[in-house]
């Protein structure tokens, strides 16, 4: 049996501290602002008293969920507890009944046996020892209906409860001398890496084939997940003609220019020549991958019958799907309302997608208190608003933009209560809009207040002392103070010393907690409140991360904030999908997750290294004057590449493969001679997140060894115990179920339908570890693992790098748009975006990640695009890799909707900005240029 986790975990030293504001008024004397208790762990020499083991794991876990834990560069981690957090997670449902879950026998508090293998009917909670003293007294009665079990089939009930505590452990993975290669290993049936132990030859007692294939595997029909959907031969044929007359016509016209050159101007024709050369060689790559686009359809009626219904593998019908672990990243307040990241967090909680397997960490790169108790703040909200959705099917899912829809909100509902709920929920949404909208000003006069306060005490003490210090030597910090009256250990409204926005500790808190394994109705409710007796109200894992800042350290903006979030899931949930939003970018069809798994869990999606979707904006112009929506690029080019190796990675709705960020090649395939294989050469065996074969070598030379060189890890991704035992877990569990012998590598079915751990105070103390400023130092993260460093365009080498390695993209394109998000809201912000993005080609184009990137656009606004920002772009890619210079990033700004007169108001709200600069010296030189053309016509002497 696998030792306990908490047992096993390194524990760092964790000082555990309980502010109020009664410590303060309570120490007037002190210099100190609160008083604090440090916890000592019991130890050989420390035994004060004796607690029972499940009893101190059950106070563990709710001071896991009710501290902030903060920490950073040579400080303790320490964990902070917030009363006012601990009142609102009490009162919630979730929380309250998870005392469900230990063993209802009398002087017994053990975890109960899975609810997948209770055996009695009745479902009384009893755990496996003490099932065993009931089977072994002899009568099997259950103590809680007294009647007899309905099956005594001990060693098979131990059979199944080994089964499980091993993948238990297997999910877990903290103890050293757990054995990895029973479960991760290269096997010699066809069945490859990833597969349960099954028999080679002949048959064995269970009825398996000479092949080692389970019956119930060789007879199942196999159904597939997605299929390519082909382009009617109408629509795709006259394309293809128009491109071959092109050609053609290109030809001609190139060989036309380069023999007759013009002798008066050759160094003229020649830079002309140079520039038509280029610019027809970069349309011919654009056009040629044009012949064969590729759509691609998602069946989730089969991923539901494959993951979610009783079979041999999983015969309770629980969600056999893996976890997905969902990163919104905000730069903080000033440019990206706390209110639009609000709800695209909502959109995320509510969405259809089982919820003890999705969990959402929010990156708060300002850390700023307002966002903070924003988040705090939504995940109360979400109380409401997520069985509101789940009852009555509502898309979208976020809040603002669902009551800011203009079609009928009726529309296809039947349920008599609708229209109360409906009301209620928007009541409370306008509210919670308000609550939001007044932080602010709410910080800024609590703070004022405690300041005031902190000031009369220091003079007081000042008072009190018997030298003469000047009055004027009295200097209290303007701190930021949070609702409980303690400081805010993140930037401060006035910055302070260690509380600035580049220079602060990291933060993590828990602000919803795991849910429990089972479903939890709600009650009946009356008149005044929602009907929810029929819905499941349990909430996804909600965690606000603000990663360590310190001065002297480069924390590579978005990517540090993203790669720090990877390794701080990786310890805390460690799902072994990750989809990446920006905080603007929420979900609009709330199974988008599912479709995007259908790919990931499909016959070859283990080579899957992402899942992009298109990018779709709300609040554009019908005209699109800036060309917001991409039409080419996102309808056209997205579906042409997918046809190669896969679409690139564009920033935000993408669905990633866990182990293919971090810099593992995917499953290697035998060459079968395609049409390709002349053209690209083929990978050799790659070092996979998998575990040696029994008995393979393990020499440094062996270059098709696939298990990991393990005295290698720590330089790639530094120390943490709890990491790197997860990389192997992650890289299990993302496997798609080996059900066929089309599935060369796969995992067993019925393996992820174990409850999820709780959160220890040690896990989440090195998660807060592994979030600090100096932990990537000398180790390959920004460099080849996780996000990549060095550009403004992080998402697209990040791609391509993955893409390097010989890892697939896959194209989503849903019926309903999977994402929608916020786009710039003026000419300003738009030309700005697009800056960032042309000089992060420019770089790519410098580098050896370099590509030819083109495409067709609107011409209106890319006239000025490509004679300001693109322009500047060149000039900034050329300063980097020559002088060293750094670019500057400016962020666009995001629009709040408080304008509801005009909805396109600040489409037309000009912003002077010196990119503006070429375009207009460009106008008045054609200008002028056609002036003075216009009067030499009209008044030469030979107007010929």
């Amino acid at each position: 049996m696998a030792a306990d986790p908490y047992q096993v975990r390194r524990a760092p030293t964790i000082h555990h501290y309980n502010n109020s504001r009664e410590d303060l008024d309570s120490e007037i004397g002190s210099v100190e602002f609160a008083t604090y208790t440090v916890q000592i762990p019991p130890t050989p020499d420390n035994q004060p008293m004796e607690i029972p083991v499940e009893n101190e794991k059950k106070l563990e876990r709710s001071c896991s969920s009710n501290s902030m834990f903060t920490g950073g560069h040579n400080c303790a981690t320490r964990a902070l507890l917030k009363e006012k957090m601990i009142e609102f997670q009490t009162r919630h449902p979730q929380i309250a009944s998870a005392k469900g879950l230990y063993c209802a026998m009398p002087s017994c508090d053990a975890q109960v046996i899975t609810d997948d293998l209770v055996p009695c009917e009745c479902e009384y909670k009893i755990c496996r020892d003490c099932y065993k003293d009931v089977l072994d007294s002899g009568d099997g009665i259950c103590p809680g209906c007294k009647e007899p079990y309905w099956s005594h089939d001990e060693p098979e009930l131990n059979r199944r409860l080994s089964f499980a505590k091993s993948n238990k452990a297997l999910a877990i993975g903290q103890s050293d001398e757990f054995d990895y290669s029973q479960f991760l290993f290269d096997s010699k049936t066809n069945y490859g890496y990833g597969n349960a132990v099954w028999p080679t030859d002949g048959v064995n007692d269970n009825g398996e084939g000479s092949s080692g294939v389970p019956k119930t595997f060789a007879e199942k029909q196999w159904k597939l997940l997605t299929r390519e959907v082909k382009i009617s031969t109408a629509v795709i044929a006259p394309y293809r003609i128009l491109i071959l007359v092109r050609m053609i016509v290109l030809a001609f016209f190139v060989y036309w220019r380069v023999s007759n050159p013009n002798e008066e101007a050759m160094w003229l024709w020649g830079m002309s020549l140079v520039c038509e050369i280029w610019f027809a060689f970069s349309w011919l790559l654009d056009q040629l991958p044009k012949l064969c686009p590729v759509n691609r359809v998602a069946d989730l009626d089969v991923l539901k019958e494959k993951f979610e219904t009783p079979g041999p593998g999983n015969p309770t019908g629980k969600s056999d799907l893996p976890g997905i672990d969902v990163f919104v990243s905000t730069a903080g307040p000033e440019k990206e309302p706390p209110l639009v990241t609000a709800n695209t967090i909502l959109s995320i909680l509510a969405a259809d997608y089982p919820v003890e397997k999705l969990s959402c960490y929010v990156s708060d790169d300002g850390g700023a208190l307002l966002t903070f108790e924003a988040m705090a703040e939504a995940a109360s909200f979400a109380n409401l608003w997520v069985p509101f959705c789940r009852k009555h099917e509502i898309e979208p899912r976020n809040p603002e933009s669902y009551f800011s829809l203009k079609r009928d909100p009726y529309k296809k509902k039947v349920r008599p209560d609708f229209v109360r709920d409906r009301r209620r929920v928007k009541r409370e949404y306008d509210e919670f809009k308000v609550q939001i909208n007044g932080l602010s000003e709410s910080i800024r006069r609590r703070s004022d207040a405690y300041n005031s306060q902190e000031e009369l005490k220091a003079m007081k003490r000042w008072k009190e002392k018997d030298d003469d210090e000047p009055m004027d030597t009295l200097k209290v910090p303007r701190a930021t103070w949070m609702a409980d009256g303690t400081h805010w250990p993140d930037t401060w409204t006035v910055p302070a010393p260690e509380n600035t926005r580049s220079d602060h500790a990291s933060i993590i808190q828990v602000m919803l907690q795991p849910p429990i394994e089972e479903p939890l109705k709600g009650t009946a409710g009356d008149s005044n409140s929602m009907n929810l007796y029929e819905v499941d109200i349990r909430l996804p894992v909600l965690v606000y991360i603000s990663r360590e800042k310190r001065p002297g350290y480069d924390h590579n903006k978005k990517a540090g904030a993203m790669n720090a979030l990877v390794r701080a899931s990786a310890v805390m949930s460690n799902g072994p999908f990750i989809l990446n939003l920006d905080c603007d970018h929420y979900i609009y069809n709330s199974q988008a997750l599912r479709e995007g798994m259908c790919f990931m869990m499909d016959q070859g999606g283990e080579g899957i290294c992402y899942v992009q979707f298109p990018q779709r904006f709300e609040g554009i112009d019908p005209s699109d004057r800036y060309a917001n929506h991409n039409s080419v690029f996102f309808d056209v080019n997205m579906r042409v590449l997918d046809g190669i190796q896969g679409p690139v990675y564009v920033g935000t709705g993408c669905l990633f493969r866990r182990t293919a960020l971090y810099n593992f090649d995917p499953p290697s395939y035998e060459d079968h001679g395609s049409c390709c294989s002349c053209f690209f050469g083929r990978h050799k065996k790659a070092a996979i997140a998998s575990a040696p074969e029994h008995g393979q070598s393990h020499e440094a030379d062996d270059t098709d060894n696939q298990g990991m060189n393990l005295a290698l890890i720590p330089r790639k991704f530094r120390n943490s115990s709890l990491f790197l035992d997860s990389v192997q877990v992650a890289a299990f569990q993302g496997l798609p179920l080996a059900e066929n012998s089309y599935v060369k590598y796969g995992r067993p079915p019925g393996a992820l339908t174990l409850p999820r751990e709780p959160l220890y105070l040690a896990t989440i103390a090195e998660a807060v570890d592994v979030i600090s400023c100096w932990y990537e130092d000398k180790t390959e993260w920004g460099q080849s693992v996780g996000w990549i460093y060095g550009s403004v365009t992080e998402d697209v080498i990040t791609g391509y790098r993955m893409h390097e390695r010989g890892w697939r993209s896959v194209y989503c394109v849903t019926k309903r748009d999977a994402f929608c998000g916020i786009a710039p809201i003026n000419l300003t912000d738009r030309l700005h975006q697009v800056l960032r993005w042309a000089t992060g080609s420019v770089e790519i184009f410098f580098s050896h990640n370099n590509a030819l990137l083109g495409g067709h656009r609107n011409e209106q606004f890319w006239l000025i695009g490509g004679t300001s920002a693109h322009l500047v772009a060149v000039l900034q890619g050329l300063l980097k890799v020559i002088a060293g210079i750094e670019i500057s990033f400016t962020l666009t700004s995001k629009s709040g909707g408080d304008d509801m007169d005009d909805e396109f108001f600040d489409l037309y709200l000009f912003k002077w900005t010196s990119l503006m600069i070429p375009p207009c010296t460009i106008i008045m030189i054609n200008l002028v240029a056609i002036g003075v053309g216009v009067s030499r016509t009209i008044y030469s002497d030979a107007p010929q």
